[in-house]
């Protein structure tokens, strides 16, 4: 997945330090609220050794999420649940494709089945 919409990045747009959990939150489709929870939960559980210079070194090496990432709400909840299942979300897709081919198909009949001209000049064909 080389898909820009599918790398962890920072958010500086709703960060409290430098960005990363906002950025995991985003990542993940969490509230970031918990994230931070978690964050400070593991730091005051004794991996603060582990934890901080953690937080840091990501601070650092993670890119600025782009601006304009996603054009909106449900594109960022597509992305995410990509970046969660992305075996899930390619059979939502292939089950959306089935039924708009099945609800196609059924106009297709209807129409044909009501237009007789239609559908003499089809059997002629055959």
């Amino acid at each position: 997945m080389n898909s820009p919409r599918t790398t962890l990045y920072r958010d500086k747009h709703n960060a409290k330090l430098m960005g990363v959990c906002s950025g995991i939150a985003d990542y993940t489709g969490t509230n970031v609220f918990w994230v931070r929870i978690g964050f400070v939960a593991l730091t005051l559980a004794g991996l603060a050794g582990v934890t901080i210079p953690g937080y840091f070194i990501a601070g650092l090496l993670l890119n600025k999420k782009p601006p304009h990432l996603y054009v909106d709400q449900e594109e960022q909840k597509y992305w995410q649940g990509v970046r969660q299942s992305p075996k899930r979300t390619a059979r939502e897709i292939r089950a959306k494709f089935r039924d708009v081919d099945r609800r196609l198909a059924a106009v297709e009949t209807h129409y044909v089945t009501s237009n007789t001209s239609l559908t003499a000049e089809i059997e002629s064909l055959r």
